[in-house]
Formats: structure tokens, C-alpha cells, sequence
């Protein structure tokens, strides 16, 4: 049995301004229909993608499972994200080489230092 990756599935309390802002953080096109569970892809035959559902609590403690993201430019990129409201998160990292990020609904991510940065 084969198995593919579809898509993370991300909780979110309001799904449609998360959507917009991984939208326009990842440059990413929306595949799903209006008033569906927003869903987000590199492009629109492409996977895996990320899908946003309505749940009614805050997030409250670290994400187990986070995602990584490999840039050209790392600072740049962490400006440009902190810009559209990414904001820094400190859960235990002594020193590292790449920064980690919480999206508008405190979900982490990290961004990595670029493969070409030796």
C-alpha cells in the first residue's frame, strides 16, 4: 500500500485570516471552493498542501509538530515575515542556526539558515 502526503491540518480560531496570512507568507494559491475549510497549496495541482479548520479554543502549549522552511536569504526572509506579523518564540533553543517563528495564532515554525550559507 502506498501512501501520499495531502496535506498538515492546522486548527485555527478564525481559518480564513490564517489561510490568508500562509497565503501570502508562502506565496501559495488557494485550491479550495468559498465557505470550504480553507486550503492551500504550492500550486494548484501540487501537494502537499495546508489545511485550515475552525476550532473553538486559543492554541495553548508548544506544537509538536512544526514546520521548517529553507530561504535564500534567512534574514530576509525573517524580516519580511515578521513584517507581515510573524512574531520571534523562544521554546529552549540554545544558539541555533535558524530562527523560530509563531504565525497570528502562535503556531511555531522555524526558519532555517540557506543551504548556501555553507
Amino acid at each position: 500500500m502506498a501512501l501520499v502526503w495531502e496535506q498538515v491540518v492546522v486548527d485555527a480560531v478564525d481559518p480564513e485570516a490564517l489561510a490568508a496570512w500562509w497565503r501570502e507568507a508562502l506565496d501559495w494559491v488557494t485550491v479550495s471552493e468559498p465557505g470550504d475549510e480553507p486550503e492551500l497549496r504550492p500550486a494548484a495541482d501540487s501537494l502537499p498542501g495546508l489545511l485550515f479548520v475552525r476550532v473553538p479554543e486559543p492554541k495553548s502549549v508548544k506544537d509538536r509538530l512544526h514546520l521548517d522552511f529553507r530561504p535564500d536569504d534567512q534574514a530576509a526572509e525573517v524580516a519580511r515575515l515578521e513584517a507581515l506579523g510573524a512574531t520571534r518564540v523562544d521554546v529552549g533553543q540554545v544558539d541555533p542556526s535558524w530562527v523560530v517563528l509563531a504565525d497570528p495564532e502562535g503556531n511555531e515554525f522555524c526558519v532555517l539558515g540557506s543551504r548556501h550559507d555553507g
